[in-house]
């Protein structure tokens, strides 16, 4: 198995177990075990130090994704992917917070990133 696909792996496991947003917009698992191990804390600071927390913060981040014409590195697309990741618990955050404005503001950035998404996929 390549080092790529067991750290995918990881990463659904993580997914898997939930996640949550704290009250200062960061990214935390519900599976406290799970969190301690290393894999975990790595994949929290991957989260929480380089994906965006705000949706002006993710609009630049969009931004410098269009405007890539290459098809994305492997990186480009794992903060796109995990863009996408924390804009989704966004939307439900907000949706819970009954933040209207702010959910639908997520909801936009989502679907672009989705987008973004789309277009890279069909460029392989």
């Amino acid at each position: 198995m390549s080092k790529l696909f067991a750290i995918n792996t990881q990463y659904f496991e993580f997914l898997l177990s939930g996640l949550v947003i704290d009250e200062d917009n960061n990214i935390a698992m519900r599976d406290r075990e799970m969190a301690s191990t290393r894999q975990g804390r790595a994949f929290l600071t991957l989260i929480n130090d380089n994906i965006p927390k705000t949706v002006p913060a993710m609009e630049e981040l969009l931004f410098a994704l269009q405007d890539e014409e290459q098809p994305f590195s492997q990186s480009s697309f794992e903060t796109l992917i995990l863009g996408i990741i924390y804009s989704a618990y966004q939307v439900h955050k907000q949706e819970l917070e009954r933040q209207e404005i702010q959910q639908k503001a997520w909801v936009g950035v989502l679907g672009r990133l989705a987008n973004v998404t789309f277009v890279q996929l069909r460029s392989y």
